[in-house]
C-alpha cells in the first residue's frame, strides 16, 4: 500500500524520460502520486457528505461542491509533482486532451457516481489515471466509503490494496454476472437499453451500479465477469480499463474493435472466451 505524498517533494523532471521507454522509477513515482491524489480526492468526498450543494449540468446529470473540491485536491497534488503534465478532469477540464502520442496527461473523475453520492447510496469513487497518447500507464480507483484502493501499472499487474487481482474464470455467458452502464438520460429505444434487454435474457444476472469505475474494479477483482457501455467519457474509463487488462481481462471497443480512450465505448470481460460470447449476444 502506498502512503500520502510527502510535503516538499521535488517536481519530476520529465526530460530524463525517453519517449520509447519509461524508467521503473518514473512508473513507481507516478503510481505513488496517483494513489495519494485519489485518496486525497476521496477524503474531500467524505468531508462534504451532508453539506454539499447540488446543481444540474444537464438533464439528470448532477454536479456537487464535492466533485469540484475533490478534483482540485487531485489536481493540486499531481501538478506539484508533475508540473509539465496535462490534466483532464470531468469538472471544468483544465486542458484539452493530448494531441501527440508523447504527451503525458492525467485523466481524473473526482466523483464517479455523483447521483449515488447525492442520495447517500454508498457506491461511488475516485478514478485517476496517467496516460501517454492512447497508452494507459498507471491507474487507481479509490472507494472512500470502504477505504479500498484498486491500482495498476502497465505490465506490472493490478492490486486491491496489497493483494494481486485476477479476473474470474467464467467463460460461458449464461453463468456470468455482468454490469451495464447507462447514460444520465436514456431514450426508450436507445442502444444501451437494447443491450440491457439482450444481456438480461442471456446472462445469469445484470447489474447497473451507477459507478463505472467501481464496475471495472470489480471485474478486475473477479466479483463481476463483464462490463460494457456505448456512451461514456475518458475520465470514467481510463483507470478501469488498465485495472481489467492488468488483472488478465480483455477490453476492446463495444463492437470488438480497438479501444480508443478518447472516443470511448467498450466491452470489458474477464477472459477471451466470455468476451467472444458477449460480442455475439450484443450483436443481436
Amino acid at each position: 500500500m502506498f502512503v500520502t505524498l510527502p510535503l516538499g517533494i521535488h517536481p519530476w523532471n520529465a526530460a530524463i524520460e525517453t519517449q520509447s521507454q519509461l524508467s521503473e522509477h518514473f512508473i513507481d513515482e507516478a503510481l505513488h502520486v496517483c494513489e495519494a491524489a485519489a485518496r486525497a480526492g476521496g477524503q474531500e468526498l467524505l468531508a462534504f457528505r451532508g453539506r454539499f450543494q447540488t446543481r444540474e449540468k444537464g438533464r439528470a446529470d448532477l454536479v456537487t461542491d464535492a466533485d469540484e473540491s475533490s478534483q482540485e485536491a487531485i489536481r493540486r497534488l499531481i501538478l506539484a509533482k508533475f508540473p509539465d503534465h496535462a490534466f483532464v478532469g470531468e469538472e471544468h477540464s483544465l486542458d484539452k486532451p493530448p494531441t501527440g502520442s508523447s504527451d503525458f496527461t492525467w485523466v481524473a473523475d473526482p466523483l464517479d457516481g455523483t447521483t449515488n453520492y447525492v442520495h447517500g447510496y454508498p457506491q461511488y469513487g475516485v478514478s485517476l489515471a496517467l496516460v501517454r497518447g492512447n497508452e494507459l500507464l498507471v491507474g487507481v480507483v479509490y472507494d472512500p466509503v470502504g477505504d479500498v484502493c484498486f491500482s495498476a501499472a502497465s505490465g506490472r499487474g493490478a492490486w486491491c490494496d496489497s493483494v494481486a487481482m485476477k479476473t474470474s474464470a467464467i467463460g460461458n455467458v449464461h453463468g456470468s454476472l455482468v454490469a451495464v452502464s447507462l447514460p444520465a438520460h436514456v431514450q426508450r429505444d436507445s442502444r444501451d437499453l437494447l443491450d440491457f434487454v439482450e444481456a438480461a435474457q442471456a446472462c445469469q444476472a445484470v447489474r447497473r451500479s451507477g459507478s463505472a469505475a467501481l464496475n471495472f474494479a470489480y471485474v478486475a477483482k473477479g466479483a463481476l465477469d463483464a462490463f460494457w457501455a456505448s456512451h461514456i467519457h475518458p475520465w470514467d474509463v481510463a483507470a478501469g480499463v488498465l485495472l481489467v487488462r492488468e488483472a488478465g481481462g480483455v477490453v476492446t471497443a463495444r463492437d470488438g474493435g480497438e479501444f480508443d480512450l478518447w472516443k470511448p465505448n467498450f466491452l470489458a470481460a474477464a477472459n477471451a472466451e466470455l468476451h467472444a460470447g458477449l460480442l455475439n449476444v450484443l450483436a443481436r
